[in-house]
């Protein structure tokens, strides 16, 4: 793979002494190749690294709920999820996936607002991912524009639709697992503003034991030109999730096709339940003829209740900041410069508690009581300041980018049991812990030339550990030797259309070194059993090759409108370097093992075919490589391939849009997992999981078997 990055670095030298003149901007040019590629190209051009989109037409390939399915097509990106419709982790280029709750070290954000806390923690149970209708993915280290995100940012939008007056929409989609999906949305909209109000519906049984989930969303959007040069923008959302957890499975039970949940989840009915309240304000406007600026104001408070095999918590998290970038634009001559600089500032203060389970399968909600239970408050804060300028010689079509950003995070709790005479023997566990300011540079260099786009950039990640891993509790002291993680990442990426912009291809060669991982550890001796604390491991290298390619052929006066093919492919050498652990009191070195979690290869082929009368047919087959699910690479699991369809009839009559299909998924019925416990995280054994002593259950199983849903999406326009 160094043969691709030196290969990159002798191209970009080369394009950066080009004297060939660009022959116009692709802005100009009509687009005929595939919905998302105008917006890609630009998102491209503009955070100068590896970025690949999803347009709305995207997202309906499959149930815009699961947007696992959807998101794992593309190259790099893998999401993998505990529950139905939750649980999701997302894996950005090798990283991401060392954890067994939530996301952290991926960034996400909805509309400008960070649905990453100020903690680095991210929790999409309560995304609406219905109402989505365009997502960006940037790949590798963006924390120079997004803050602390090692692995790379994901952002949701709600675009606001300006067609002119009402209309009323209702999408309905049922079927297997006895899952019912609705969608009721209202829009009106007119020159100057565009309003949408939506209330969505989610409800199944599952696939799995205790499987079982509920959603519903209001979701309220707008946008209002104030002028010409003002615009305000706002978003609400009230959500509540309830997914059901059926726990894991031994890998026997796994390739065997055996799937009765996890007894140490099912008696206690286990599952989350998340009420949350999401609010954002956004306004952008024209200060001079050059400066624009771009505000988001924003609030969030999820009130959490969870029951795992372990124990049983509740967490209230509000959180609140603003996001705010400037863009300052002069043209001189045959030189033109963009400087965008702002802050990102978050803060909140959240109350958790969490109660240990002693393991009684005959009163399987029994605590082992107030000594054993914790109840803190937090007041934690993150904050990003960034600067990035782009300057741009004209006649070559060659622009140089150099960024900085500060990231700084810390973290206050305050043990709420440690008031004298409340718990006997009861040792404070408040601390404070301040991780400085950490400065993170992106360098690039890009070109056009025709319809081609060359960039060669150098970027890097931070990574502050969360507040819980900043603190051990077994020895009461907070974990003053621990360093965030660190990422440094070279990438050569070219973005192209050709054959009249018919056919466009991303190629994308990089490598990533992340230093002082983070790996939660268990403690050697410690006086009672199973007791971890974090620390930094080591190093790891991922090293990859990733290749778009779509194609979208036209006919007129034929009964085939448009036949769209794509294929994405991922190869990837993740290797660890320096990389140890004490596991049982045993020292052990993971020098060049396979990262775990992280296949050699991963592709996505996709077929769609549209009709004149309106008849469609989409199919997507998603392959998943061979994974390691321990640091020794000794327990190879297998890969799969899940292969999707969906028909459909889409017709517009008078003023009504119709669209009825059936989509089927699984259709080989392919045995198939949807999370991996990997790492120190393996050999999981709760008490009372109903498996022999020494088996351990570190695997959630996707449907073994085809299953079809079928739906309607009706839209009248007054």
């Amino acid at each position: 793979m160094k043969k691709y990055i030196g290969i990159a670095v002798l191209l970009g030298c080369t394009l950066a002494h080009a004297q060939q003149t660009q022959e116009g901007s692709i802005d100009e040019v009509n687009i005929l190749g595939r919905k998302k590629i105008k917006q890609e190209r630009a998102e491209f051009k503009r955070h100068a690294q590896s970025v690949e989109t999803l347009s709305e037409e995207d997202l309906n390939r499959n149930n815009p709920a699961a947007i696992d399915q959807t998101l794992s097509t593309m190259p790099g990106l893998q999401v993998d999820k505990r529950t139905n419709f939750g649980g999701q982790r997302l894996v950005l280029r090798g990283y991401g996936n060392d954890q067994k709750f939530n996301n952290w070290g991926v960034k996400a954000y909805w509309n400008n607002m960070p649905l990453t806390n100020a903690e680095g923690i991210t929790v999409l149970d309560d995304v609406d991912f219905a109402y989505v209708t365009n997502v960006e993915v940037i790949k590798g280290p963006a924390a120079t524009m997004y803050g602390g995100g090692v692995g790379g940012a994901v952002r949701f939008y709600t675009r606001p639709d300006f067609t002119k007056g009402a209309s009323v929409s209702e999408n309905a989609m049922f079927g297997a697992f006895k899952t019912f999906q609705s969608r009721t949305q209202l829009n009106v909209a007119d020159d100057n503003y565009s309003v949408s109000a939506a209330y969505g519906h989610l409800e199944t049984d599952g696939y799995r034991p205790n499987g079982g989930g509920l959603k519903n969303f209001f979701n309220l959007n707008g946008t209002v030109k104030l002028s010409k040069k003002d615009q305000l923008s706002f978003f609400a959302s009230q959500a509540y999730s309830y997914e059901h957890t059926s726990g894991q499975i031994s890998y026997d039970d796994y390739y065997a096709g055996i799937d009765n949940g996890n007894p140490a989840y099912i008696r206690k009915n286990s599952g989350t339940k998340i009420k949350s309240t999401r609010v954002g304000l956004s306004n952008t406007v024209s200060l001079t003829s050059n400066l624009r600026n771009y505000t988001t104001l924003f609030y969030y408070n999820a009130n959490t209740e969870s029951v795992s095999a372990g124990a049983y918590g509740i967490t209230s998290a509000p959180n609140v900041g603003l996001r705010s970038t400037f863009t300052l634009k002069n043209d001189f001559k045959d030189f033109e410069n963009r400087l965008d600089f702002g802050a990102e500032i978050q803060n909140s203060v959240s109350t958790t508690s969490s109660y240990r389970f002693t393991g009684s399968e005959t009163e399987p909600l029994q605590t082992t009581g107030m000594a054993g239970a914790s109840y803190f408050k937090y007041n934690n804060n993150q904050s990003t300041y960034f600067v990035i300028d782009y300057l741009t010689y004209k006649p070559w079509g060659l622009t140089l980018l150099a960024g900085v950003s500060g990231n700084r995070t810390n973290y206050d709790r305050k043990d709420l049991y440690a008031l004298p005479g409340l718990i006997a023997g009861r040792k404070d566990q408040s601390f404070n812990k301040k991780y400085d300011m950490a400065y993170t540079p992106h360098f690039a260099l890009q070109k056009e030339w025709k319809h081609q786009i060359f960039n060669l950039s150098y970027s890097e990640g931070y990574n502050s550990p969360t507040a819980a891993s900043s603190f051990i509790t077994a020895t009461n002291t907070t974990n003053d030797d621990l360093k965030p993680e660190r990422a440094r990442m070279v990438d050569f990426s070219v973005h192209g259309l050709l054959l009249n912009t018919k056919l466009d291809y991303r190629i994308s060669a990089f490598r990533i070194d992340y230093s002082d991982k983070l790996t939660q550890l268990v403690i050697p001796n410690s006086t009672a059993p199973g007791q971890t604390y974090w620390t930094n491991t080591g190093s790891q290298k991922n090293t990859g090759l990733e290749v778009s390619v779509g194609y979208q052929y036209r006919a007129e006066n034929s009964f085939i409108e448009r036949i769209v093919p794509f294929v994405n492919l991922s190869y990837y050498d993740a290797k660890y370097k320096d990389f140890t652990t004490i596991v049982g009191g045993r020292k052990d070195t993971y020098d060049h093992k396979t990262v775990v979690g992280v296949p050699r290869n991963k592709y996505a082929v996709g077929l769609d075919i549209f009709t004149q009368p309106g008849f469609y047919l989409v199919n997507t087959y998603n392959y998943l490589g061979n994974v390691y699910a321990d640091f020794n690479n000794a327990n190879l699991v297998k890969g799969f391939g899940l292969l999707n369809s969906k028909l459909g009839f889409k017709k517009s009559f008078n003023n009504f849009d119709l669209d009825v299909y059936v989509m089927g998924n699984n259709l080989t019925s392919q045995i198939n997992y949807t999370f991996l416990f990997l790492g120190n995280s393996i050999n999981d054994s709760d008490a009372g999981n109903g498996y022999p002593k020494g088996v351990n259950t570190d695997l959630n199983p996707g449907p073994g078997k085809a299953y079809f849903f079928y739906g309607f999406n009706v839209k009248y326009r007054f």
